[in-house]
């Protein structure tokens, strides 16, 4: 299918609305975004209708400590603009909540009113898209999950271009190269433009019970092999105290069961396409990567196979499990002060494997295999704002090293600037077991400069990655189909997978 412009914007926003009022399956709603050519993120995809792995440290209240040179800057630039409302919408990611709770202060140093519309995913690009089709300026900032920078970027002001075009209104010690490059460069950037600021990052890590190793005189895992060894040992002891070795994200039919095994198949030397665009998971090096996998579920607790995220938050937050590999940000939630296991948990570089990463020159579609599995997104000045100076002001305040610190002292989850993780207010609570810990945060930062994985990035991605993938990969897991042949399974997964880059013109 081929759109005009005006007919694909309208096309999108149906769709969207469609499914939100529930008329659209999930299913056909990620088909039909792929045939617009606008992808999700598998990440966010798998957001839909469900809800973020995120469980911070939110009683945390980070104190407010705007630099004088900044809170000085904004009451002068801010005077012209009293009176202002501005609007942002977005999904409920980490740094919009805390930004929510914070957004007053901003209020009280400018006169400029802020509107934050936190609505389902589906709704922020439904709205987005109809903004920008008429060119309407009803949101002055947009949030852009990373698979739709190339959609929006013709709509989007370049930050770093507006900064020096707009003098006085540019916030003192704002230093753009204080963004991490990889997340700069991973989210940011189309074509050279520079399409918004990096805003959000789940990534994946390591994380143990430090408590149960010491108690078995383990070593902290650094290989899948390592992993292994000591999860089955974990099992063997602890099973009975109702501990296990690890805990999965295994449900069948949903995003997270592919997160997981996508991070197996990287983690062995695969890749889930190859160069020519062909679906390359029942490769040699998959397949050992999914029964390594599948190896994990004997030492996991049996509702495994039934959770997604928040399952698995569960679990280590009960204390049921000792060793994961998933999404650093669940980490704050499992010290808090309410977790049954608050300072037992301790953070580690990602796992590497048996093999070396398959080369980006060797995957298809801008994939990256690496050890980090990601999901990020960006916020971005609307070209079409009636308000773009005040909104202006508002994403440099929002995006500031002191505000990015403190949404992370308030939320837990990893900064987008460099100078984050070493701000005071970071550094001093790196030895709380409790609500506010950040002793975590060096280790994330590790991952994104190191070894951060990115997943496909093509439109039909969201839709496989939601669909095929986990639901035949549940099949295999539950007993369902495929008599425990994993090679059995990737076959079916790659009839369907390269069914659908076919159809869409893609090789």
């Amino acid at each position: 299918m081929s759109f005009k412009n005006f007919d694909k914007q309208n096309y999108l926003i149906d769709t969207a609305n469609a499914f939100t009022k529930g008329t659209m399956s999930k299913r056909d709603f990620l088909r039909k975004m792929g045939i617009a050519g606008v992808g999700l993120s598998a990440f966010s995809a798998g957001l839909l209708g469900g809800t973020r792995p995120f469980r911070g440290n939110m009683a945390y209240a980070a104190e407010n400590n705007t630099p004088k040179e900044v809170a000085d800057f904004l009451r002068e630039a801010g005077k012209p603009f009293a009176g202002t409302t501005i609007r942002y919408t977005s999904e409920a990611t980490p740094p919009t909540v805390v930004l929510d709770q914070l957004k007053s202060e901003f209020t009280e140093l400018t006169g400029i009113n802020v509107e934050i519309e936190i609505v389902p995913l589906e709704q922020v690009l439904a709205k987005a898209t109809q903004d920008v089709q008429g060119q309407l300026g009803t949101y002055d900032i947009y949030y852009l999950d990373q698979a739709w920078t190339a959609t929006f970027a013709q709509d989007t002001i370049d930050p770093r271009e507006h900064y020096k075009d707009k003098p006085d209104l540019a916030m003192p010690g704002f230093d753009f190269d204080d963004f991490s490059t990889p997340l700069v460069d991973g989210i940011c950037m189309y074509e050279g433009k520079m399409i918004g600021l990096p805003f959000d990052i789940p990534i994946f890590t390591l994380m143990y019970r430090k408590d149960i190793l010491e108690k078995h005189g383990l070593e902290i895992p650094r290989t899948y092999e390592d992993f292994t060894k000591s999860v089955e040992m974990i099992t063997a002891a602890e099973k009975e105290n109702g501990i296990f070795g690890t805990g999965l994200q295994a449900k069948s039919g949903h995003y997270s069961l592919e997160c997981d095994w996508s991070q197996a198949v990287w983690g062995h030397g695969g890749s889930i396409f190859g160069a020519d665009k062909k679906f390359s998971g029942n490769d040699e090096a998959a397949i050992e990567g999914l029964n390594w996998y599948m190896n994990l579920l004997d030492n996991a607790p049996a509702n495994s196979v039934a959770s997604t995220w928040d399952g698995q938050w569960q679990m280590g937050a009960s204390g049921q499990v000792a060793l994961v590999q998933s999404w650093a940000e669940f980490f704050p939630g499992w010290n808090a002060d309410d977790s049954k296991v608050k300072g037992l948990w301790e953070m580690a570089k990602p796992l590497e494997g048996p093999a070396t990463l398959r080369g980006t020159d060797a995957a298809g579609f801008g994939e990256i295999p690496n050890w980090g599995h990601q999901g990020g997104s960006s916020i971005a000045l609307s070209r079409y704002s009636k308000n773009a100076d005040a909104a202006w002001l508002f994403l440099q305040w929002a995006c500031s090293k002191d505000i990015m610190t403190r949404c992370t002292l308030a939320g837990g989850f990893a900064p987008m600037r460099n100078s984050s993780y070493t701000d005071p207010r970071i550094v001093e609570r790196k030895g709380l077991e409790g609500a506010g810990t950040t002793r975590h945060l060096d280790t994330v930062k590790w991952t994104i400069d190191n070894a951060m994985a990115s997943e496909p990035d093509v439109a039909i991605w969201a839709g496989v990655a939601n669909n095929e993938i986990p639901t035949e990969l549940g099949k295999l897991l539950t007993g369902q189909d495929y008599n425990g042949d994993a090679k059995a399974c990737m076959d079916k997964i790659a009839s369907l997978v390269d069914q659908q880059v076919e159809e869409a013109d893609l090789l």
